[in-house]
């Protein structure tokens, strides 16, 4: 008797910073409430039901992070609770002392930081200045230390992520917190990718906010949440029936944040394990790569005794001679989803602010691929995307040699494509 045919295998998925798969336990958890029903702020038995779902899901997000139940604020997502961390701080300590307008910002922060940054300064008269990175991507605490020390009384606010989305790079968050509680400003911070990557404990670290998204560690999309130290005062960004601590109004999304809450529960009890399992094929990945390209170039620490430098499912590449979009589609049609990492903008690829900032120059930048591991990554898929880059690589060179050729020529000719 013959074998059974083996089923097809699926694409090989190594873009879990931009999204991950819901967990079976977070999955279980809102399949759940979702087939119930109640308003967590109604006085009936139904709402009362669904108002203590939300609260035993606060008390175990809280648990997981490290702080108290009373300091998480139930948001949309991690750009939702950046908003409100940025402009909520900003406003009320401007509003205590209209000196405070300046915002020292990482230069390689997500773009919900980034742009909201930008309309502060823009709308509401904030002075940003921008924290210059190292080669490694990561900020300089004594440059940090010297920008507040320049003038402390008009800093309103910090704001540095805890690991990068990009590179992977996890930043020196003491340093940053200490320079800036010597002077009472607030920091806040960007934890959507670290949050079960790496060990983070609101309450240890002495940041005043602290964002965080469902959907990056095996929860729901369309949930979030923002830390809030129970001294910290912020303005509201939108008004209604002062849910949350009269901070984030509108009817809360029980089912998520029951799916949101065990996902971090998960995520917290597995973190020392996962994070060696994924470190240890993030550099099966490195090398593989190194190998299969020699000419690929990694971006950010290397972090090869796992001292918690990197994000452990973090393996960002520059390709030199080709554009990170091109190769990204060639991978894509041989099986292998990844990422460039990069923002485009009118349909315009532009190098990524990161690398930039990183100093690298815009034609090694527009290169770029990452490649992110998470809970449902294993050393096949791996090798399968090391088998895959040499002829994607070979590729996405040919077209970007093709795209300089035609470029040269039609430059030639004196008309514009």
């Amino acid at each position: 008797m013959s074998s059974p045919t083996p089923a097809p295998r699926g694409p090989v998925y190594v873009d879990h910073a931009a999204t991950t798969p819901i967990s079976a336990r977070a999955l279980a958890a809102m399949t759940r409430e979702l087939a119930r029903t109640g308003n967590p702020s109604s006085l009936h038995g139904a709402g009362r039901r669904a108002h203590m779902v939300v609260e035993e899901a606060r008390e175990r997000l809280a648990a997981a992070v490290g702080a108290h139940s009373s300091e998480v604020i139930f948001t949309s997502g991690g750009t939702e609770a950046d908003n409100l961390a940025l402009k909520g701080l900003y406003w009320a300590r401007a509003a205590q002392d209209p000196r405070r307008r300046r915002i020292l910002c990482c230069a390689v922060e997500h773009h919900a930081v980034l742009d909201a940054v930008e309309w502060l300064g823009e709308h509401e008269g904030a002075e940003v200045v921008w924290l210059p990175v190292d080669p490694q991507g990561r900020v300089r605490p004594e440059e940090v230390r010297a920008e507040i020390e320049r003038d402390p009384e008009s800093v309103a606010l910090v704001t540095v992520m805890w690991a990068n989305n990009e590179v992977g790079a996890v930043q020196p968050l003491p340093s940053v917190v200490s320079a800036a509680a010597a002077h009472g400003i607030p920091v806040h911070s960007d934890a959507v990718q670290a949050f079960t990557a790496v060990p983070v404990d609101f309450a240890g670290s002495g940041l005043a906010t602290l964002a965080l998204s469902g959907h990056k560690i095996g929860g729901p999309v369309g949930i979030g949440a923002l830390l809030v130290r129970r001294d910290v005062t912020l303005t509201p960004v939108q008004h209604g029936g002062g849910h949350e601590r009269a901070l984030r109004s509108g009817t809360l999304n029980a089912a998520a944040a029951a799916a949101f809450a065990e996902a971090a529960a998960e995520g917290a009890e597995r973190l020392a394990g996962e994070a060696e399992r994924l470190a240890a094929l993030r550099d099966r990945l490195i090398a593989g790569v190194r190998e299969a390209v020699p000419e690929a170039r990694l971006s950010g620490p290397e972090d090869a005794a796992h001292a918690g430098e990197r994000l452990p499912g973090n393996a960002h590449f520059t390709f030199p001679g080709c554009e990170g979009d091109s190769l990204l589609f060639v991978l894509d049609m041989l099986g292998v989803e990844s990422s460039t990492g990069s923002a485009c903008t009118a349909g315009v690829p532009r190098p990524s602010h990161v690398l930039l900032a990183m100093g690298l120059d815009e034609a090694t930048a527009r290169g770029a691929q990452r490649f992110s591991l998470g809970h449902t990554t294993t050393e096949s898929d791996v090798d399968t995307v090391v088998a895959a880059l040499p002829e994607a690589y070979a590729r996405a060179l040919r077209a970007g040699m093709a795209a300089q050729k035609s470029s040269i020529q039609t430059a030639g000719t004196g008309f514009t494509a």
